[in-house]
């Protein structure tokens, strides 16, 4: 589904001709849901956290462009994300992006048929950011608009991959504050098998980069740092994984790697070395974690399609542990590449269009929801003229 684009990184230019703003010339489109197959040239837009993200998505010829502002160097001198500072950001870097991404697939204003904004989960001032630029350009443009879900647009970022899964399939979603198993019938038909109790897994990197002394974000730093480890010095709980069910609790594991840390310090051990092999105890007791449940979600299900998806499935031990245990079971596993694991335009424009084209946009208000349950999302053939919340 990608047709040749371009993305960039941190490249976001002020000083591009004609900007995107309100004095339009553009053909006028009507936005009543009977037009629904008038939808073709989708732009997304991603300010869930401290990335702003955007593409422009051709339900005809696939992904042209995307580009992503991370503000990672911004947030890194507080150690995690600070929602005013991000919002804020967001404000400074959105409208020039989308210029961009339209100079970069030789499209303009007048070419976008829709607009596709993360309506949640997130932290609201960002989440509000793209919610009113996509809704005063819906409205300038007079074309429709519609506020997605942020995790949805994870579960369907494999999609925009040469070889994409086909319903049904159980995916596995483990994203910042997320860490779920759903099985997954077709857009919006969704059934929670499985979820994070307490902390998520992406949390619990994040939190034991912070106790080994590592930037912001943890996450990779934690994966590079278990690539120096040595296996078999430590060896860490499988937590919940002694007990029937699918639900995933990595809090107890957070505190048994605090402890080991705590310990090795106390006795004068807590060296480079030291900390490299803890990090690789921590990775191995997630990723056999996750494998086990999601071994456990295919049985249970009678599926032999997994679908790995959010910023955690770019970790590679991870990719390798699942792609083994599926390929033991006659099953296959299906991911996204990494710069569409993290957040980013491409997959909120493509999940965007799929709903678009059914002839779901937002009403007249800006949708922003930081909590928004994914199994609550209406089937994707629903018309639906208020938006996906009720």
């Amino acid at each position: 589904m990608i047709a040749p684009g371009l993305v960039q990184v941190n490249d976001c230019s002020t000083n591009l001709p004609e900007p995107f703003g309100f004095l339009l010339k553009c053909r006028q489109l009507s936005t009543t849901l009977s037009d629904a197959t008038l939808i073709m040239l989708i732009l997304g837009i991603e300010t869930s956290c401290d990335e702003t993200g955007v593409a422009l998505f051709d339900d005809e010829h696939g992904l042209l462009a995307h580009a992503l502002f991370s503000q990672v160097d911004m947030h890194a001198d507080y150690g995690g994300v600070v929602p005013e500072l991000a919002s804020r950001d967001h404000v400074r870097k959105l409208l020039p992006l989308c210029d961009q991404i339209l100079v970069s697939a030789g499209k303009t204003r007048a070419d976008i048929d829709g607009i596709a904004y993360t309506a949640g989960p997130g932290l609201v001032g960002a989440l509000m950011v793209g919610g009113a630029v996509a809704h005063a350009l819906g409205f300038a443009l007079n074309i429709p608009v519609l506020g997605v879900h942020h995790m949805e647009g994870h579960l369907l970022a494999p999609m925009l991959e040469d070889n994409p899964p086909a319903f049904p399939f159980v995916a596995l979603l483990v994203s910042g504050g997320h860490t779920q198993l759903v099985k997954v019938d077709g857009i919006g038909e969704y059934q929670m098998l499985g979820e994070s109790v307490d902390d998520a897994a992406g949390e619990a990197f994040d939190k034991t980069a912070k106790m080994l002394g590592l930037d912001y974000p943890g996450g990779p730093r934690v994966a590079a740092l278990a690539e120096q480890g040595q296996e078999g010095r430590y060896r860490f709980p499988r937590p919940m994984t002694d007990r029937p069910g699918l639900d995933f609790s990595f809090s107890g594991l957070k505190t048994f790697t605090l402890n080991t840390v705590n310990a090795a310090r106390e006795r004068g051990e807590l060296t480079e070395q030291t900390k490299a092999d803890i990090a690789l105890a921590f990775e191995a007791a997630v990723v056999d974690t996750l494998t086990i449940k999601c071994r456990r979600a295919l049985e249970q299900t009678g599926s032999r399609r997994l679908v790995i998806a959010g910023g955690v499935s770019a970790n590679k031990r991870l990719r390798a542990a699942l792609e083994k245990m599926t390929a033991k079971t006659g099953g296959s596993v299906f991911y996204a590449r990494p710069e569409f694991c993290t957040d980013n335009g491409a997959m909120i424009a493509y999940a965007g269009t799929q709903r678009l084209k059914a002839g779901q946009r937002d009403g007249e208000r800006i949708v922003s929801v930081p909590r928004w349950p994914m199994n609550t999302l209406p089937p994707v053939h629903e018309p639906r003229a208020n938006g996906l919340v009720d």
